[in-house]
């Protein structure tokens, strides 16, 4: 049996990326997985079978967990998405930044590792190797889930079978590192240039950093009726959002994975992304364009052209939704037989 940790998950607000991976992979495992939480039931004490782990910890939010890994009394493992927080003090989270070295710290304790990227792997050795940790557990790497709801993949759509303006989807919680105020610089070019579209912009506004972004949104959207920002939307908002896409944009500057692009090919939509090494994991398999991270010439050519290049658009679409994509059971599958041999 797998100790599936849900301390932070289960009582989650947001449904951020590190929720969705907690949920989704809890999910399939199914009856494999019981769920637990730090501090409650007496099931750290021991007992047959492992402990994984999706969340974020440190000791001072789990007073006791150092201890819980030095005595083994399970064996422990643990999916690691990031090393964000280090890379980019400047944009992140305060907390986060503080709790993240001695998170990695503590991974290097754990008996095995999943990182979500071959980026997130090799950032996650890079600082144990500067740590001097002599025997690091191994670090693999785990394909996420791309599809984030229920049901078959979708297939492509012709362009402008919505109906109306051409649409494009950005997904992301508002704040720097997403980089939607690059994006909306960007766009509103586009739009005084004389281009007609849709920008439908999904997610909540981080607190620490996404106000001037809001602000900046709300005073866009009164010059540009097509801006539309979705503070909180489900998935089955999301799959109508998909749906009527022409295509996604992902201007981020900063991803353990990417989840939102391996969401959009699920959905048949191709997807206008960041030049990252992480997003070319999942980009370089078809279905996106490509821009470089801050470049504005360049990502105004990619929107315009996939705005406009109907012919460009449907084979971008085609090979989205023609493409092999994983699957949470996928992941959760390779979890199960890893830990349980089942």
């Amino acid at each position: 049996m797998i100790a599936f940790d849900v301390t932070r998950t289960a009582a989650a607000v947001h449904f951020s990326g590190l929720t969705r991976v907690g949920r989704r992979l809890r999910e399939e495992l199914g009856a494999a997985a019981a769920p637990v939480s730090w501090g409650q039931g007496d099931w750290a004490r021991g007992g047959d079978g492992w402990f994984l782990t999706t969340e974020l910890f440190s000791e001072e939010e789990r007073p006791g967990f150092g201890a819980f890994l030095a005595a083994r009394r399970r064996k422990c493992a643990a999916v690691f998405h990031d090393a964000i927080p280090l890379r980019f003090p400047d944009i992140t989270w305060p907390k986060s930044v503080a709790r993240h070295p001695a998170y990695l710290k503590l991974l290097a304790r754990f008996d095995r590792v999943w990182a979500v990227s071959e980026a997130s792997r090799s950032d996650l050795l890079g600082f144990w190797r500067w740590q001097g940790v002599a025997s690091p557990p191994p670090v693999e790497v785990i394909a996420l889930g791309a599809d984030f709801a229920a049901g078959p993949r979708a297939a492509a759509l012709a362009p402008g079978t919505g109906g109306g303006a051409p649409a494009l989807l950005c997904v992301g919680i508002l704040e720097p590192r997403k980089n939607q105020a690059f994006l909306l610089e960007v766009c509103a070019e586009l739009w005084r240039e004389g281009l007609v579209f849709d920008l439908d912009i999904v997610g909540r506004v981080n607190p620490h950093f996404g106000r001037p972004i809001a602000a900046r949104l709300r005073a866009l959207g009164r010059e540009f009726p097509g801006l539309h920002h979705h503070r909180a939307a489900d998935d089955a908002a999301l799959r109508r959002l998909y749906g009527a896409a022409r295509a996604t944009v992902f201007p981020t500057r900063a991803e353990g994975c990417g989840l939102p692009l391996l969401e959009s090919l699920w959905r048949g939509v191709p997807c206008v992304c960041s030049d990252l090494p992480v997003l070319r994991e999942n980009s370089a398999g078809g279905g996106c364009l490509t821009a470089a991270v801050g470049d504005r010439a360049g990502w105004k050519s990619a929107l315009r052209t996939i705005l406009t290049d109907d012919a460009l658009q449907r084979r971008l679409a085609a090979e989205a939704a023609a493409r092999p994509l994983p699957t949470w059971a996928d992941a959760a599958r390779r979890l199960r037989e890893a830990l349980t041999g089942a």
